[in-house]
């Protein structure tokens, strides 16, 4: 049977995502840096990953964790210099690496110079760069609200105008309409791709093409016409991986963004298995245990669905989600267990495993004692809302440790020394006290620790082409413990069989598939037909 694609170098690999601010500081101000992602890089060879998705580094005023850019083509310095930039992107190289830059085509900061020159007046060459209603003082063009609250529209005296912002009021929306900006955004990509970049994760991709007008921002009736544009112009002149985030993403719609002929991107984000755990209706603040028999469902959809007509990008944990082993595991007593398990059934699926720094040591959720602690703006926010609501302050701090975005920004826990060796100054958020349980320093000597595992599944993928191409089939749909499936290309056959629960579990499975060979398996010695809380086991026929 003829192949439907040509295998592409970013299916068999591996990402790690960094957030720059908490994963290395190398000049002691408590920030992350470029530099000290560049110390790290041995580390990163270590674990085997192919590729860095580095969260934004360019130049911003930081309103957005740097998603409001003021310079496209230049670094914040907090960060360092375009010279470390450089030096980075060559430096991974010689470690086999790639770095995938986070570009934010939907808006820019306020302080750009475009938009500077396009508040300027009507008839300024960037006015037409941003997206503007003409209006009355106190009548907002429509109802349209702010992703971070308010309205959609800023007032701009000096103009009689109000420009659109989908996110804060200091990130104007880009009209993609205008061929002048998208051929700025066109060369400014060309521009880091002739410095080595390996590829990009497009930020709110799906709403470049809005109409405010009409009321709407995700999906609009250009967005695929610009991507492809984009795609023809930039991306298809590399051998890139382009992933982009798209909240509203379906699976038909999928298929298009990941089309295995390349016109748009290599696979996109969703995020239908994320919502899952949260009361229906309701914000991610309002807990709700996860129906397993739900995850496993959607997961199999994606699965199966995209199967030779698209590509599945996978991941539990990023930069704005609390951490797996919290949130879908065992912190506690089967930490190392529940990490492993969560592990094996992401690396068994298809598509591109996406590892969150820290992920690959099992790092938890924090439990800071007073919000002071807390630095996300998200976070202190719901915080306010919530007292003056008159919500528990126990209820708040139990949803904050859930679910707040600084679980996965906590640094990264390099050792036991003081401030788990990321910084030698005073670090711009705690680390989580386990640090001294937790960190790399103590893995790396472990063949049993949850890193040693991440490692040998990394090493797997590259070994096993069924990984890559095998179809998927789930088992045991309505089990409300086991999640198992299948993968199989040709003659070859694997089973991912894991107890998704801190309770033994019977699994029919066991007699078909005892005499198989065992890939890799998170509990030392045989597995028997009881499964132990939160066991795991690859095998292949």
């Amino acid at each position: 049977m003829k192949k439907q694609y040509e295998k592409k170098w970013w299916q068999q690999a591996v990402v790690y995502q960094i957030y720059p601010r908490s994963f290395q500081d190398s000049n002691g101000d408590g920030i992350g840096d470029i530099p000290g992602i560049i110390e790290r890089l041995p580390y990163l060879e270590k674990l085997g990953i192919d590729a860095i998705w580095l969260s934004p580094v360019c130049k911003s005023p930081q309103d957005d964790n740097g998603y409001d850019i003021s310079d496209y083509q230049d670094i914040d310095p907090m960060f360092g210099t375009l010279a470390d930039m450089e030096e980075l992107i060559r430096k991974a190289k010689d470690h086999g690496i790639r770095i995938i830059m986070d570009l934010v085509l939907n808006h820019t900061s306020d302080e750009h110079p475009w938009f500077l020159e396009a508040k300027k007046s009507k008839d300024n060459p960037y006015h037409d760069y941003y997206v503007w209603e003409d209006g009355v003082e106190g009548e907002l063009p429509n109802e349209m609200k702010a992703g971070f609250g308010g309205p959609a529209w800023e007032w701009v005296p000096e103009l009689g105008q109000y420009y659109f912002h989908q996110f804060s009021v200091k990130q104007p929306d880009l009209n993609w309409e205008n061929p002048k900006v998208r051929r700025e955004i066109y060369d400014m990509i060309l521009w880091w791709m002739e410095k080595g970049v390996g590829g990009f994760r497009l930020d709110v991709i799906d709403q470049i093409a809005k109409e405010p007008d009409l009321e709407i921002t995700a999906n609009g009736p250009m967005l695929h016409a610009f991507i492809r544009e984009m795609s023809r112009e930039t991306f298809q002149k590399g051998d890139l991986i382009t992933v982009g985030e798209a909240w509203g993403a379906d699976v038909e719609r999928a298929k298009l963004y990941s089309h295995p002929n390349g016109s748009e991107f290599s696979m996109v984000f969703q995020f239908e298995h994320i919502g899952l755990d949260q009361q229906e209706g309701k914000e991610k603040w309002d807990l709700a245990p996860l129906p397993l028999v739900k995850l496993k469902k959607v997961l199999a959809k994606w699965q199966t669905e995209l199967h030779g007509k698209g590509w599945n990008s996978l991941f539990w944990n990023n930069h704005d989600l609390p951490r797996i082993v919290s949130r879908w595991g065992n912190d506690g007593k089967y930490r190392a267990e529940s990490a492993k398990m969560l592990a094996v059934l992401l690396h068994g699926m298809q598509g591109t495993p996406y590892i969150y720094q820290g992920e690959e040591l099992g790092m938890t959720n924090v439990q800071f004692e007073d919000i002071s602690h807390y630095r996300d703006i998200e976070t202190l926010n719901m915080y306010k809302e919530r007292l003056e609501k008159g919500y528990e302050k126990e209820d708040i701090m139990a949803s904050i440790y859930a679910r707040s975005r600084d679980n996965a920004r906590t640094p990264m826990q390099w050792d036991d020394t003081p401030n788990a060796g990321f910084t030698s100054g005073t670090p711009w958020i705690e680390v989580n006290p386990n640090y001294t349980r937790i960190n790399a320093g103590k893995e790396l000597e472990d063949p049993e620790s949850v890193f040693s595992f991440y490692q040998k599944l990394i090493r797997l993928r590259k070994e096993h082409p069924v990984f890559v191409e095998g179809e998927f089939h789930l088992l045991l749909p309505e089990d409300p413990q086991i999640f198992a499936y299948t993968r199989r290309l040709g003659d070859t056959e694997m089973l991912v069989c894991a107890n998704f629960s801190d309770q033994p579990a019977t699994c029919p499975l066991w007699k078909e598939w005892k005499d198989g060979r065992v890939l890799i398996h998170n509990y030392p010695g045989e597995y028997e037909e009881e499964l132990k809380p939160y066991e795991a086991v690859m095998i292949l026929l």
